[in-house]
């Protein structure tokens, strides 16, 4: 995946705006501060397994199979 947001989420945010729930921004945004799993779930009071499933939801709804193209993605976005 580029840097650039894919033609299918970019069709989609312009008909039913931000794809990302505002949790799921916030997960991203820790994302790409290169922390793991178990430590961003620690920041926010919520079990590995929440995150986990949040980071699926957010490949799913992007487009995204790996951190480094959700990362890519979101500096696209301007979500940091």
């Amino acid at each position: 995946m580029s840097t650039t947001l894919d033609a299918e989420t970019e069709r989609r945010t312009a008909v039913y705006g931000d794809p990302l729930s505002v949790r799921e921004r916030i997960v991203l945004a820790e994302m790409g501060e290169g922390v793991t799993l178990e430590d961003i779930a620690r920041r926010l009071f919520v079990s590995r397994n929440t995150v986990k499933t949040q980071v699926r939801s957010i490949y799913r709804k992007i487009g995204a199979s790996s951190r480094a193209e959700a990362v890519a993605w979101a500096r696209a976005a301007g979500i940091r």
